[in-house]
């Protein structure tokens, strides 16, 4: 009877040893990259970017040229070049933002706040004596921002920026859009407050602002 009693305890430690690993086995599951535990990875798997998309010609049609290169410009960006949306050709934006005052906006398909600033802007450009506005196109595929461009009715200036040259020379922070005036001197000033612009006025009042004094 001893014998028996002994060859039943002996089957359960084994049950209750399966138990556990079973238990540790999930458990593991659950805290890996990918699992279903439900809390938030610490680290995310690398992310390969998508092949570029090919960019019919037509979609360029009505853009403004980007502006001709000058000596001098904005020394964080000096070198540092960019796709012209207008023609497709590579430019240097530190050149092309030389000598004059400008606004510069970033902005990308994916951001909402985009598709309501990018028409003010547009407002902005198309009045006497604002300063020229060269849009910046991030982390988005070049085709996709020229299609949004033409749905919304802008046509000032952009240049697209496919390996994020622009982006982290004028360390754009990670919320969409930004917006950067660049003085006459070259000198580079972050509209800060940053809002979402919603008409004509607040970009001027913005630009006024951020050019009468350091942001």
């Amino acid at each position: 009877m001893s014998r028996w009693r002994h060859v039943r305890e002996f089957r359960n430690e084994i049950r209750w040893t399966v138990v556990v690993l079973v238990l540790a086995g999930l458990a593991v599951v659950a805290l890996w990259p990918g699992g279903s535990g439900g809390g938030t990875r610490a680290v995310d798997p690398p992310q390969q970017r998508p092949q570029a998309a090919p960019v019919d010609p037509a979609l360029r049609t009505g853009l403004e040229p980007c502006p001709a290169p000058r000596p001098g410009g904005p020394a964080e960006l000096a070198g540092v070049t960019g796709t012209c949306l207008a023609d497709g050709r590579p430019i240097d934006v530190g050149a092309a933002l030389a000598g004059r005052p400008a606004l510069v906006n970033v902005w990308a398909t994916w951001c909402a706040p985009c598709r309501t600033e990018l028409p003010a802007l547009q407002r902005y450009a198309d009045r006497p004596g604002s300063i020229p506005v060269l849009g910046v196109q991030v982390q988005s595929d070049e085709a996709g921002g020229l299609e949004l461009l033409r749905s919304l009715g802008v046509r000032f200036p952009a240049v697209h920026d496919p390996d994020g040259a622009l982006r982290g020379a004028l360390r754009v922070p990670n919320v969409l859009p930004a917006s950067f005036v660049i003085t006459e001197s070259g000198e580079v000033r972050r509209i800060d407050p940053p809002e979402v612009f919603r008409s004509a006025d607040a970009v001027d009042a913005a630009v006024r602002r951020t050019l009468g004094g350091r942001s």
